[in-house]
């Protein structure tokens, strides 16, 4: 038998430690491979760690409420196989699967350290201890990686897509990324906290500490508003056409892709057209430099059953049809209610939705996540007389009406191009296209 060391893995950039929440097996339990073992909760998202392995757990490391860093171990399993200690990236087996004689000797044979010394992976994907010492031996790059499409828990890379990527890899291309400029942050000056207050307590009042999460975003939406100077605008927007647009299509959607068509779809289509056309609302500020964004990363504000606020991201936005938005949008949703996003999900967005129209209010002026420079809200659809132009004069009509607000950050926006942006969101919902295709 062998000890193997489950370490805390890679959980995306930024990312450097996570607290334990509890552990889902006990000292002494049997776990298979991919069986998650314990939860954990980053700055950004809860989730579950499985383990790459299959064994018993001797010993657990970290308890409850302990925080453990990135790449430090939480737990020892007693694995099949010989010898002492062993660490999770040294763990090596002898695949199953054979796919041929060529692949099935390369990968049976001992490493060499001139075999493996030229490949080396950051962290930003996930490797099985087996998958990761396939893809040295066939000398396989991060990038090539990030091209399969795993068949495991999460999308996770199996034994079985690395090797059935090695026998076709004569016909798959290679992409190489582009390399990317690291921008150090400027310093923030300290912001004077203000004195805090004792407040009484009287007989009868429950005191209820905060969870970690409420500090989270207590934390965060303090430094928001200490950073950056809010202007909210708001417009009134008529959405009949896209109230009778959904109407129509929203079963034969649901019929056809298994997925409902909520309004959000519409709302983010409506955002990324109107970010496209003043791509300066798609920008952090750095300094005294203003760091324009190529990727449009649409975050979406969303409530958790504990009450708590989540902002799952879209990303690339922009290269996703209706239908391609309303089903990230509903997989970004469910997951983030039940617990199953990955750190990867909350990070990187360049701009923010919030629909405190689900919650019945008519408009809101929300805070703008940091770094991002604005942040649009949208209030509930509600039918209401209003006055129409026509050819034969001006007539009263039961129209489907909505307020927008949106606040953007008067150190690098000024009123002119978030009003304008504003105005643009507002025509692509007003006059949205009845023969629109889903």
């Amino acid at each position: 038998m062998a000890e193997y060391k489950l370490l805390l893995p890679s959980m995306g950039e930024g990312v450097m430690e996570a607290t334990i929440i509890t552990w889902l097996f006990n000292e002494g339990d049997n776990v298979k491979e991919d069986d998650s073992v314990v939860e954990i909760a980053t700055d950004k998202v809860d989730s579950d760690v499985p383990t790459p392995v299959s064994g018993k757990i001797v010993k657990i490391l970290k308890q409850k409420d302990e925080v453990a860093k990135v790449g430090e171990a939480i737990a020892i399993l007693e694995i099949e196989g010989e010898g002492g200690n062993t660490a999770s990236e040294e763990v090596t087996e002898t695949p199953a699967a054979t796919p041929d004689a060529n692949t099935l000797k390369t990968i049976e044979e001992p490493l060499s350290p001139t075999a493996t010394s030229h490949v080396e992976f950051s962290g930003d994907l996930y490797l099985s201890p087996l998958v990761k010492s396939i893809a040295q031996q066939e000398n396989i790059s991060e990038t090539e990686l990030k091209s399969i499409k795993g068949s495991g828990l999460e999308g996770r890379i199996t034994k079985e897509d690395i090797l059935a990527y090695v026998n076709n890899r004569g016909n798959q291309p290679i992409q190489q990324a582009a390399p990317v400029q690291q921008v150090a942050p400027a310093p923030q000056p300290m912001a004077t906290s203000a004195p805090v207050s004792t407040v009484p307590v009287a007989a009868g009042d429950e005191i209820i500490p905060m969870d970690r999460m409420r500090k989270i975003i207590a934390e965060n939406m303090v430094k928001a508003k200490q950073i950056a100077p809010h202007v909210t605008s708001f417009i009134e927007t008529d959405v009949t056409n896209v109230v009778k647009w959904r109407n129509k299509h929203k079963d034969i959607f649901e019929k056809r892709e298994g997925e409902k068509l909520t309004f959000m779809p519409i709302f983010v289509k409506a955002v990324v057209k109107a970010i496209q056309d003043f791509p300066m609302i798609n920008v952090s500020l750095n300094g005294e430099n203003i760091i324009k964004k190529k990727n449009i990363n649409i975050g979406m504000a969303t409530a958790l059953p504990d009450g708590n606020l989540i902002v799952p991201v879209i990303k690339n936005a922009d290269q996703l049809s209706l239908s391609g938005l309303a089903k990230a949008i509903n997989d970004l949703a469910y997951r983030a209610r039940n617990k199953k996003l990955r750190p990867e999900d909350t990070q990187g967005a360049t701009y923010t939705i919030s629909n405190v129209g689900s919650f019945g209010n008519l408009m809101g002026t929300p805070i703008i996540p940091q770094p991002q420079v604005a942040i649009l809200a949208i209030g509930a659809i509600v039918k209401k007389p209003a006055v129409l132009e026509t050819k034969d004069g001006d007539v009263i009509a039961i129209r489907q009406l909505m307020f927008m607000s949106h606040s953007y950050d008067h150190r690098v926006v000024d009123g002119s191009l978030g009003g304008m942006m504003l105005k643009h969101v507002h025509d692509y919902l007003q006059n949205w296209d009845l023969n629109t295709e889903i």
